[in-house]
């Protein structure tokens, strides 16, 4: 396993090495002169060669191990991944009356309304659980998540907490109220997510697709603020069958229209959601691709070995100190 480093430019110290190590080996040393060499049968022993050459080296290693400590070398721990920053999600979610009036909505084969499928299947999405089909959501506990319902007028429910069950409990306290305002409601979300400190933020618009034409904000106007900001919208469309009605079913081909069409505006995602499997299927995909975004920003525990290598450098040192006044100890 290759070593990471957290100050890789100390390396450029390391010329320093060999010219230390050139004037360490050209140093003069100190010498006696005798008429004989007999007198001193000893002088070239093992022990004076070892100190001849050991001195430098242990000058050297010492200095190279200065160095690598210096850098800062550390390995990774592949057994554990922390999760750090998560992302921002804005719930922008349509109260009107059709969400909440017609129980058209289907949660294993029992018809509920819009409203309360989507109550049910945002705590999955939150808090993760078991689903329709056996499947299992993860949840998402380290995302700022809010709230923001609309009907003719959006509002915050709950602003980005990580605090889910405050923010669980204000979603089960929703009813239906008016009027659809898809326009302001998207600009809302987007307005709620202009306080994230997340790099990553992300708004998810779930409507049954009915919009006031008479608003002022359109929602393609509102997702071209969110494409300046780059924030992608994932649009959950919950409307019904096709009606049999053709002005009503123009009228829905319309809203899908538009809702394909924020999504791609913005890079984001268009899922439909008719009943509780297909909502399932659409947070599923959401948090699935949101993980994978966010893989990049977390991170690995890491062992740091700089101190082992200043202590080996250290080691050196206080040996070569020990070693040159007792057993390497020069007479001039």
């Amino acid at each position: 396993m290759m070593p990471h480093f957290t100050h890789p430019w100390a390396f450029l110290l390391f010329p320093l090495v060999p010219v230390v190590a050139w004037r360490l080996a050209g140093r003069s040393r100190g010498a006696w002169r005798f008429s004989d060499r007999r007198l001193l049968p000893r002088l070239a022993s093992w022990r004076a060669i070892v100190a001849t050459w050991g001195s430098p080296l242990l000058r050297v290693m010492a200095l190279t191990l200065t160095i690598v400590a210096l850098a800062g070398p550390r390995w990774v721990d592949e057994s554990q991944r922390l999760p750090t920053e998560g992302i921002s999600i804005a719930m922008v979610l349509d109260v009107s009356v059709s969400m909440g009036q017609n129980a058209d909505f289907d949660w294993e084969n029992t018809k509920i309304t819009r409203l309360l499928g989507v109550k049910k299947l945002f705590r999955l999405f939150v808090a993760g659980g078991q689903g329709p089909d056996g499947v299992e959501l993860k949840g998402r506990p380290h995302d700022l998540i809010a709230l923001a319902p609309f009907a003719t007028h959006p509002e915050t429910a709950c602003p980005l907490t990580l605090e889910h069950a405050a923010l669980l409990r204000k979603m089960e306290a929703q009813e239906h109220r008016d009027t659809t305002n898809a326009g302001d409601g998207i600009a809302w979300g987007l307005f709620v997510l202009e306080s994230a400190s997340t790099k990553r933020k992300v708004l998810v618009y779930l409507s049954d697709g009915e919009s006031d034409p008479d608003k002022k904000l359109t929602p393609r106007q509102a997702a071209q603020l969110a494409a300046g900001l780059s924030i992608p919208i994932y649009a959950i469309d919950a409307s019904p069958e096709q009606p049999e009605d053709k002005k009503d079913a123009k009228a829905l081909a319309d809203a899908r229209a538009t809702m394909q069409a924020l999504a791609k505006m913005t890079q984001g995602e268009y899922f439909r959601a008719q009943d509780g499997r297909g909502l399932l299927k659409a947070y599923e995909s959401i948090d699935r691709i949101e993980r994978e975004r966010i893989l990049s920003f977390q991170y690995r525990r890491y062992y740091e070995a700089y101190l082992w290598f200043a202590l080996a450098g250290l080691g050196c040192w206080l040996l070569l100190i020990v070693l040159e006044a007792t057993f390497w100890r020069r007479v001039p």
